[in-house]
C-alpha cells in the first residue's frame, strides 16, 4: 500500500489544507496575527507575537501561491504589521510582542528565534509578487546579519535587549534550527550561496559534531561560547522554547531540514558530506527509539533526559507533524518502504487523536492518554505554521523550499 504521491491521498491533504487555511484567518487582529485559543478565538491577553505574525505571513504566502482567494490580503496584512506596529523604528529590528489593538509594546526584546521567522515570512512573501515584500526581505536580512549572525563562529546570537546593546549569556539550538530553515528559503529567493554555507555550518556543529556523540539526542542549550549546558532548565522542564533535556520533535525536524539542505546543495553542485544523510537517518531513528510509544500509549513524548527517559510526557502536535514531513523526506531520498510505513502510522495517529473536527484545527497538546484539554506546555492552538509541513511538503520536491516550489508550479508534480 502506498500513500505518498498518490492522487487519492494528495486530494485528502488538499482538503485538509483548505480547512486549516480557513481556520487560520481567525488569528487576524489589527496589529498582525494573534494567539488562537482552543476555542478558535484570539486570546487577547497573549498579545501579538512576532513569531506568530511572521509565521502566518509565511503561511498565507503559501495560500496565495496555491490560488486561495483572499490570501493575498492576509499577506498584505502581515507585511503591514511588520512595517508598522511590530517594527522598532528607533533601534531597528522587531519587538517580540505588541498588544493586539495598537496601544503599546508588551515585550521590547529582540529575539533570534522570532527574527528567523521574519526572514522566513519575508522570503516567502517575496515569491508572491507583493510590491513591498522584497524591501521587507532586504531589511530582515540586514537586521539578521547585523545583530543575529556571528561571523566569527558562524553561529547565531539568541537575543538582545531593545537597543541591541546587551545580549544574553545563552545560545539556543531552537533559534539555530529555525535559522537554518529560513536560510534555505532566503537562498532560494536570493541565490546567494552563503546562506547554504551558513546553514551547513550550523547543522554540522549542532548535529554532526554535538548530537551524534549523544546518540543523536540534540542538545539545544549552550553558553555564549557554545559549550553545552545539559542541565539547563532542569527545574522548569516544560518550557515552550527551552525544554530541559532533549526535545525529540526537534530531532526529527532537523532530519527533514538536512534532507532539504542536501538537495539544495546537490542542485548547484556543492559538495555534500556523507554525514548529512547518515545523520538525518540517525535523528529519525533516535526519535522513534526514545519518544514514540515509549510509555504505554501511542504518541511522541515532549522531552527526554540524556539517557532517553521521558521527562515531560504530554504529546505536542508539532512532533508527529514534523515526523510526517521527515518520513516523506527520507522516503524521497532513499525510497525505503519503512519511511512510507511510518508516514501512514503517524497520519493515522494524527487523525485519531489530534485533528479536531468537532471544534477547529488540531489540538496542540494532549495528555499522556492522548486526551485533549491539558496545558502543561502549550495553551491554545496558536497558529497553523507546523501543519504546512505535513500537508504541503509531502506534495513537493525537496528543493526548492515551500514558497519557491509553489511559485514554480511544482505542487503535486510527482503525483501518480
Amino acid at each position: 500500500m502506498k500513500w505518498i504521491n498518490t492522487r487519492s491521498h494528495n486530494s485528502w491533504l488538499e482538503a485538509e489544507t483548505d480547512r486549516i487555511f480557513e481556520f487560520g484567518k481567525n488569528a487576524l487582529v489589527p496589529n498582525g496575527f494573534g494567539w488562537i485559543g482552543n476555542n478558535g478565538n484570539v486570546r487577547d491577553e497573549m498579545g501579538t507575537r512576532l513569531w506568530i505574525t511572521a509565521r502566518m505571513l509565511h503561511c498565507y504566502s503559501l495560500a496565495t501561491l496555491m490560488g486561495r482567494p483572499g490570501a493575498f490580503d492576509l499577506v498584505e496584512h502581515g507585511i503591514a504589521a511588520l512595517e508598522g506596529p511590530l517594527k522598532d523604528r528607533t533601534h531597528g529590528g522587531w519587538y517580540a510582542t505588541v498588544d493586539n489593538q495598537g496601544e503599546g509594546v508588551m515585550d521590547a526584546s529582540k529575539q533570534g528565534y522570532q527574527h528567523a521567522f521574519v526572514l522566513l515570512g519575508a522570503a516567502s512573501a517575496a515569491t508572491t509578487g507583493h510590491p513591498r515584500a522584497k524591501a521587507l526581505l532586504d531589511e530582515a536580512i540586514n537586521v539578521y546579519e547585523k545583530h543575529f549572525w556571528c561571523e566569527e563562529n558562524q553561529m547565531c546570537f539568541e537575543s538582545w535587549d531593545e537597543a541591541f546593546t546587551e545580549t544574553e549569556d545563552y545560545r539556543g539550538g531552537n533559534a539555530a534550527m529555525h535559522s537554518v530553515e529560513a536560510f534555505l528559503i532566503v537562498y532560494d529567493v536570493t541565490k546567494d550561496k552563503k546562506w547554504l554555507e551558513r546553514a551547513l555550518h550550523i547543522t554540522e556543529f549542532m548535529i554532526h559534531k554535538t548530537a551524534k556523540g549523544l546518540s543523536y539526542r540534540v542538545n539545544e542549550h549552550f553558553d555564549s561560547d557554545w559549550n553545552p549546558l545539559p542541565d539547563y532548565n532542569k527545574d522548569t522542564p516544560a518550557s515552550h522554547f527551552r525544554a530541559y533535556g532533549g526535545t525529540p520533535g526537534h530531532w526529527i525536524e532537523w532530519g527533514r531540514l538536512i534532507c532539504h539542505l542536501h538537495a539544495s546543495m546537490q542542485t548547484i553542485g556543492m559538495n555534500t558530506p556523507d554525514w548529512m544523510l547518515e545523520d538525518a537517518i540517525g535523528l529519525f531513528d533516535a526519535t522513534v527509539r526514545d519518544a514514540w510509544h515509549v510509555d504505554g500509549a501511542p504518541g511522541f513524548v515532549y522531552s527526554v533526559d540524556w539517557d532517553g527517559k521521558p521527562v515531560v510526557r504530554e504529546r505536542i502536535r508539532w512532533a508527529p507533524v514534523e515526523a510526517i514531513g521527515t518520513a516523506y523526506a527520507l522516503f524521497a531520498v532513499t525510497g525505503e518502504k519503512k519511511y512510507e510505513d511510518w508516514y501512514r502510522t503517524w497520519w493515522d495517529y494524527c487523525r485519531t487523536y489530534l485533528i479536531d473536527y468537532e471544534g477547529c484545527s488540531w489540538w496542540q497538546e494532549l495528555d499522556v492518554n492522548n486526551q485533549a484539554g491539558t496545558s502543561v506546555v502549550w495553551d491554545g492552538k496558536q497558529d497553523i505554521y507546523h501543519l504546512m509541513h505535513c500537508l504541503v511538503i509531502p506534495r513537493l520536491p525537496l528543493t526548492p523550499g515551500l514558497a519557491p516550489a509553489l511559485e514554480a508550479g511544482l505542487l503535486d508534480s510527482a503525483m501518480k
